[in-house]
């Protein structure tokens, strides 16, 4: 048996890529709609409320995606092709900037 197939475990290295995927697009669409939920009842700025609004839509978006960059990854990995992750990736910041910007104006706003 040679180094590299010492190393390599078939699909689990995509199973756990896989599953911090989803960890993070569901943490980003619960947490993005509860807190414009919240922000929206208790009178924050619309601002405030938009942000959580478009981190829940990433997560969403995000979670909708997981089975498809699963399967890539998957490809790309037994054929020996580079990976990308760019948009899935810009979901990411996309969701994480809203829940900050959300933050942010919520922080500001209290009286």
């Amino acid at each position: 048996m040679t180094a590299e197939e010492e190393i390599w475990d078939r699909g689990l290295q995509s199973e756990r890529t896989r599953m911090a995927w989803v960890r993070t697009a569901v943490a980003l669409a619960t947490g993005g709609l509860g807190a414009a939920g919240l922000a929206a009842r208790h009178g924050l700025p619309v601002l405030a409320t938009a942000a959580f609004a478009l981190a829940a839509l990433c997560g969403g978006v995000l979670l909708i995606r997981t089975g498809l960059r699963y399967r890539r990854v998957q490809a790309a990995l037994h054929g020996g092709k580079p990976l990308d992750a760019g948009l899935d990736a810009l979901f990411a910041w996309l969701g994480t900037l809203g829940v900050v910007a959300g933050a942010f104006t919520f922080v500001f706003t209290i009286r």
